[in-house]
């Protein structure tokens, strides 16, 4: 998701959207913990998603 999606949605939407993207975050590492995920960046870059969510909608 790119920040001008990110900038477009409401604050209620984006605080939906940051629930959303942790509980998929805790799944990642939860999987990963288990066995090693194919691609282990889909972490980082989730992370960094929850990131941009959280600093648009202090930005609002």
């Amino acid at each position: 998701m790119k920040n001008t999606e990110i900038r477009s949605l409401s604050a209620s939407e984006i605080a939906e959207r940051i629930v959303a993207e942790q509980e998929n975050l805790s799944k990642l590492k939860f999987a990963h913990s288990i066995s090693p995920i194919e691609n282990p960046n889909r972490i980082r870059e989730a992370k960094r998603l929850v990131a941009r969510l959280k600093t648009a909608l202090a930005s609002k």
